[in-house]
């Protein structure tokens, strides 16, 4: 890293298709469950893919009081919920200048903009909603969390598709180590299952088709995988200058340790070897880690065609040899791909994994793809000495965000 301020993980709150809470989250990943099915929320019939995965258990008067639910749209409540979650685990009153929010969302207020849109065109503009423009903006998430916790220290957003909720932490991180800040909370969110937007992502024809067995459809490196699962979420952790979560006894999930960021410049939709290989080297080598440190890999792992073999060729790439030794696993073969929640989610998922040597597996991986032939961890959790670890994200527009963790010491 390029300072001697270090950044710990202090807090973590989620909310998963698995329910409300990271414990919810981490007790049904270790047990290697699937929360896909098939649409609730809406029509499912007229859509080639059918299942998602949807926070149905999430109350939203829960965040905030029954009357006020109306002001925010699902994108900021589920972030709020998780921000709550993550500094009551944290410990911190933060209420400060020296602390901030950096989060990231691919769609943001994706239920309102569909709402306005379907109001404007069955009824006319007069029944639009005054408050949609608030409601919808992008930074209305990280503006709602810093309101609420009276957070007056950096405020961003960043949207770079799948990679946003990776690039946030990363983004979050060196916001500390070079001073501006002392505590920000990073993640990612998104709240995109209605409609509308699912009729374009169902259009892209890049989602999984396996309506019978729903909770078998997200199946990231098997040879029978028809693409991913759309899904929901958010996550958000506390990151905070080392020396002042020990001054106060903080409890640290993991010290993130590296960032690396590239973009493609290659296609639109289609990953590209050398933008991914790039992107894991500028991490470890922020890291100050080599290729034989690295003890687990979370793993981006979408059950795309293109991504996975993609991913396995970037892994093959920088790890040579031990490619084939070191534990990866996919958490969306449970949960889904939450857009721009994922990377955080996958991140919070890689500290708890470091805190408790503990791999979640990846599942419905019975049948291999010949191109995909690394350890995936298939079907089960397994125990693990793991020091270091990297989490991936890679999103549409090539935007690539490696992230490397440590146990804490």
């Amino acid at each position: 890293m390029s300072s001697q301020r270090r950044v710990v993980v202090t807090g973590i709150g989620m909310v998963t298709p698995f329910g409300t809470g990271r414990a919810v989250f981490w007790s049904n990943a270790i047990a290697g469950r699937s929360a896909t099915r098939l649409i609730q929320t809406f029509d499912p019939e007229p859509f080639r893919s059918k299942v998602v995965g949807e926070c149905l258990d999430f109350d939203p008067s829960s965040v905030v009081d029954p009357s006020e639910v109306k002001r925010y749209d699902r994108f900021s409540l589920l972030a709020m919920a998780a921000a709550d979650e993550a500094l009551a685990d944290s410990g911190l009153s933060p209420c400060s200048d020296r602390t901030g929010v950096v989060m990231g969302t691919g769609m943001a207020g994706a239920t309102t903009t569909d709402l306005q849109y379907e109001a404007m065109r069955t009824k006319g503009r007069r029944f639009v909603n005054p408050l949609t423009v608030p409601l919808v903006m992008p930074n209305a998430a990280a503006s709602n969390i810093g309101l609420r916790h009276s957070l007056r220290g950096p405020s961003l957003t960043i949207s770079t598709a799948c990679a946003s909720g990776a690039n946030a932490v990363g983004e979050g991180m060196r916001i500390i180590v070079h001073g501006y800040a002392d505590t920000i909370l990073v993640g990612g969110v998104e709240a995109a299952i209605n409609p509308g937007f699912y009729t374009v992502w169902d259009a892209l024809r890049v989602m999984a088709k396996r309506d019978e067995d729903p909770a078998g459809a997200s199946r990231p490196f098997s040879h029978d995988r028809t693409g991913f699962v759309m899904a929901e979420g958010a996550a958000v952790l506390v990151l905070e200058e080392r020396e002042q979560a020990m001054n106060r006894g903080a409890s640290v999930y993991a010290e993130l340790i590296g960032y690396g960021v590239t973009n493609d410049a290659y296609h639109v939709t289609r990953p590209s070897l050398e933008g991914e290989t790039n992107a894991i080297r500028l991490a470890m080598s922020d890291a100050g880690v080599t290729s034989a440190d690295v003890d687990y890999i979370n793993a981006h792992g979408t059950a795309t065609a293109t991504n996975d073999v993609s991913e396995t060729n970037a892994i093959k790439t920088i790890f040579g040899d031990r490619a084939g030794n070191i534990p990866i696993s996919s958490i969306k073969s449970m949960i889904g791909h939450s857009i721009g929640a994922s990377g955080a989610i996958e991140f919070a998922a890689t500290c708890m994994t470091i805190r408790e040597q503990l791999i979640p597996p990846t599942i419905n991986l019975v049948m291999p793809d010949p191109e995909c032939d690394l350890d995936y961890v298939p079907n089960q959790a397994r125990s693990a000495d793991i020091d270091v670890a990297i989490s991936n994200s890679f999103g549409f527009g090539g935007c690539n965000a490696i992230l490397v963790a440590r146990k804490h010491t």
